[in-house]
C-alpha cells in the first residue's frame, strides 16, 4: 500500500526498536539513506540499527565510523532504497515483516506493508531528507553528510540524466550545513586502490562487444579479484565502465558471487531502458541503471541470455 509523508511520520513516531535494511551490494544511496534515518530516529530517543546483507565498503567509513549497534529485539522493520525483496540478499525471507519501504524506484514491487515512494527523486536520500524535515527533526552535519553522499553518488556527481534542480538544491542545503563535500566526492569518484586499477586494465582487455558495438559486457570473476588483490570494497562504480565506451548504448557488468550466482548491473544510454531489460530476469531499477541476479548458470550461459534479451531492445 502506497502512503504519504503524514502516514510515514505516524509509523515512525508510533514505532520503536527499528531495524533499517539496506540493499545487498550497498551503494552510496542506500548507505546514506539508512544511516541518515537511523541517526534521525536515535535523535528522537528511539532505538535503531542499520542492517545489510553484505559488508559495507570501507570507502564509506566517513559515514560508518563511530556507528555502534544498539542492543534490542527488533519490533519495526524498514527498508531504504530497496525496490524488490530479492535485493535484501540473505534477509529477503524477512520481507513479509517489513512495515515500511522508503524508495525512489518507479518499479518498486511494494513488498512491504506500506511503501513511501517518489520516482521523481534522483536519489532515495532526497526522500529521506523530505521525511526527516517533514517530521521537523534537526539535520545535523552527520545527517547532511549521509544525504549528500546518496544524492552525489546516485547522480554520478550530478552528471547523470536523473539529476534534477531539486537534487542540486538539496545538495546545496547539505553543503550549507558545513559538510566537507569535496572530500566526499574525492573518496567516491577520484580515489582507487592499485588493485582496482589493475582490475580495470583486465576488464578493458577482456571486454566483449555485441550488436556492432552498441552493447558491451565485462565480467568480474572471483579469480580476477584474487589476481588483482581486490575485494568487493574496491568495486564501487565498476559498473559504469562499459557504458563509457564510445558507441555503447548498453553496458552490462557480471559479478560472480559464488555457487553459480551472478549479480548483473545494466547501465544504458537513451533510448534503451535498463530497468525493462532487468525486469526480464526478475530485477529492476531505473531507466539508465538497473540490476538483477541469475543463479545456477555459467558465465557463458548468463551472457547468452543477456545477448538474446538486449537484442530485442537494440533492434
Amino acid at each position: 500500500m502506497k502512503i504519504d509523508l503524514e502516514f510515514a511520520k505516524k509509523l515512525l513516531c508510533d514505532g520503536d526498536n527499528f531495524n533499517i535494511f539496506l540493499h545487498a551490494s550497498p551503494d552510496g544511496d542506500t548507505v546514506g539513506s539508512g544511516f541518515a534515518l537511523c541517526a534521525a530516529l536515535r535523535g528522537m530517543g528511539k532505538k535503531a540499527n542499520v542492517i545489510c546483507s553484505d559488508d559495507i565498503p570501507k570507502s564509506f567509513s566517513f559515514i560508518t565510523d563511530g556507528y555502534e549497534p544498539q542492543d534490542f529485539e527488533a519490533e519495526t522493520l524498514i527498508s531504504v532504497d530497496v525496490a524488490d525483496a530479492q535485493l535484501l540478499g540473505k534477509y529477503r525471507a524477512l520481507s513479509d515483516r517489513i512495515l515500511l519501504s522508503v524508495d525512489h524506484h518507479g518499479l518498486n514491487r511494494e513488498f512491504a506493508k506500506y511503501t513511501l515512494v517518489d520516482p521523481s527523486a534522483a536519489a532515495n536520500c532526497e526522500n529521506i531528507l523530505k521525511l526527516i524535515k517533514y517530521m521537523e527533526l534537526p539535520v545535523d552535519e552527520y545527517i547532511a553528510r549521509c544525504i549528500y553522499t546518496g544524492i552525489s553518488t546516485d547522480t554520478g556527481c550530478f552528471k547523470y540524466s536523473n539529476t534534477t534542480p531539486k537534487s542540486h538544491i538539496m545538495a546545496a542545503e547539505m553543503m550549507s550545513i558545513g559538510i566537507d563535500f569535496a572530500e566526499i566526492n574525492r573518496i567516491m569518484f577520484d580515489t582507487k586502490t592499485r588493485g582496482r586499477i589493475k582490475l580495470e586494465g583486465s576488464l578493458m582487455e577482456q571486454m566483449k562487444f555485441f550488436f556492432d558495438g552498441k552493447a558491451a559486457f565485462v565480467a568480474v570473476t572471483e579469480q580476477m579479484k584474487a589476481e588483482a588483490g581486490v575485494t568487493d570494497d574496491d568495486l564501487e562504480g565498476i559498473t559504469s565502465m562499459p557504458r563509457k565506451v564510445e558507441g555503447v548504448l548498453v553496458g552490462v557488468t557480471f559479478r560472480e558471487k559464488g555457487n553459480g550466482v551472478f549479480k548483473i548491473s545494466v547501465r544504458t544510454h537513451a533510448p534503451i531502458d535498463a530497468a525493462k531489460i532487468c525486469q526480464k530476469f526478475g530485477g529492476g531499477g531505473h531507466n539508465r541503471a538497473a540490476g538483477c541476479s541469475i543463479e545456477g548458470v555459467t558465465l557463458e550461459e548468463a551472457e547468452e541470455r543477456f545477448v538474446d534479451v538486449i537484442g530485442e531492445f537494440i533492434s
